[in-house]
């Protein structure tokens, strides 16, 4: 442990909480709020010298903190210049709160849709149940319960990810990531009931991909599918300080990496790898990298998306003890990337040598942990309610509840400013598929959508 307190001792004190006043609420008084609060201030407050964001333009010279190896070999790898479009926005002009639109839910961990044109929402509990909310009422009867087979125990254990793929109302499945009794990532698909396209089939699982883990946290857990068809999973280091296990460098491992693998063309095998993933042909440093890799050099990339515009994937990566930061990769990208972890923490370097910007891909934003605990990536905003807001990426903190929005200003510069303090434990972003952004919280167990303040 590190620091003191690290970003899982925070999610401690928010899952003891949820625990507390869910189980004995006539015990919950002010005294118990009040020992929550100077928890939060030891443990998530803890960390670097910045409490707000800065950007690839107002970052720090970077500084060489000798808590790595020095004998890091420099890394090799394409660089990617980003490259978004230019947005005008003046952050004054918008003004945005978070709206209930249910509750009642235990532990919330993310929101989606189906892209069924249904309008339904997708609401994962990270107890292993699928929520389903239809003309704005949820749905009594889950549309999925696996928790006979969901370790949710660990505070970054549970049900994490869920991803419905183009054409799912053809093909007639979906697919989930979930911790595992063993404490392993399980990635599996399941069938929607034919019958019932509120109900799928608990029996239905298939197993896709499962990765040993050596420790409860950094499980990572997103699912997304990318603009080109394949399903990409985000993994995590694989716990522990300082990359402990040696993964975020190893191109042996698939904890600490961007994996994209094909699972729908020949829904009879697990996956198919991609004939264009970055190191199917080529070695690195000498070395084989597993084929299912598209980039390596991620500490715990919880949230990640595709800007349903462009295609640019975003990604918010949980930093260590001083920094948090989004990583944004354009369209087109061939991948073969190297984000840095453990060799950089934000834009600063914790080793002697191996922080070569032309040799790592740098964050475009960072910030540090006075305040804040752990980073929740969001999306780009592409709906209708605010337009002055479109093409802005979303993003926020777990503990603080701070949502900030970034975007490529006018001059050719990143840009950064908070959107809203909004006090919610902000486990996830969700968007419909009308582009409207969503936000879960895991203590109240609310989700709400981020609307115009009155």
């Amino acid at each position: 442990m590190e620091g003191g307190i690290t970003v899982s001792s925070c999610v401690d004190i928010y899952t003891l909480a949820m625990n507390i006043t869910r189980r004995t609420p006539i015990l919950v008084t002010g005294w118990f709020w009040a020992s929550l609060v100077v928890l939060f201030v030891a443990g998530c407050a803890s960390g670097g010298p910045l409490a707000v964001p800065r950007t690839a333009d107002t970052a720090l010279e970077p500084t060489f903190t000798p808590t790595g190896s020095a004998e890091s070999a420099p890394v090799t790898l394409p660089t990617v210049t980003p490259t978004p479009e230019m947005v005008a926005f003046d952050p004054s002009q918008v003004t945005v709160t978070v709206q209930p639109v249910v509750d009642g839910l235990i532990a919330p961990l993310f929101v989606t849709h189906a892209g069924d044109d249904s309008g339904r929402l997708f609401i994962v509990e990270k107890g292993g149940a699928i929520r389903l909310l239809a003309d704005g009422e949820l749905i009594d009867e889950p549309f999925l319960d696996i928790s006979d087979r969901v370790n949710s125990s660990g505070n970054e254990q549970g049900l994490l990810g869920l991803a419905f793929p183009p054409g799912n109302q053809e093909l007639g499945y979906f697919f989930v990531n979930y911790t595992d009794s063993t404490n392993a990532t399980q990635v599996s698909r399941f069938a929607v009931d034919s019958s019932d396209p509120n109900r799928a089939d608990p029996l239905s699982e298939f197993s896709v991909l499962r990765i040993e883990q050596p420790a409860r946290n950094h499980n990572g857990g997103m699912l997304a599918f990318g603009p080109d068809g394949y399903l990409w999973i985000g993994t995590g280091d694989g716990g522990g300080g300082n990359d402990v296990y040696g993964n975020g460098q190893n191109p042996a491992t698939l904890l600490g990496k961007m994996l994209r693998i094909d699972v729908t063309s020949d829904p009879g095998q697990p996956y198919l790898i991609p004939p264009d993933n970055p190191w199917v042909d080529t070695e690195w440093k000498g070395q084989d990298v597993r084929d299912e890799i598209w980039a390596i050099g991620l500490r715990n990339p919880w949230r990640y998306s595709f800007d349903r515009q462009t295609g640019d994937l975003w990604i918010g990566d949980v930093g260590q003890n001083l920094y948090e930061e989004i990583h944004m990769t354009p369209a087109g990208s061939l991948g073969g990337l190297n984000y840095g972890w453990p060799l950089m923490e934000g834009f600063d370097c914790r080793v002697a040598e191996g922080c070569d910007p032309n040799e790592l891909v740098y964050p475009i934003v960072d910030y540090g942990r006075p305040g804040h605990c752990s980073v929740t990536g969001g999306y780009v905003y592409r709906g209708a309610q605010f337009p002055a807001l479109t093409g802005v990426y979303l993003y926020g903190d777990y503990c603080s509840g701070v949502i900030w929005g970034t975007w490529y200003d006018e001059t050719g510069n990143w840009a950064t400013a908070e959107l809203l303090a909004s006090g919610i434990t902000l486990s996830s972003f969700g968007e419909d598929e009308a582009g409207e952004l969503y936000t879960t919280d895991l203590r109240t167990g609310i989700v709400a959508q981020i609307v115009a303040a009155p």
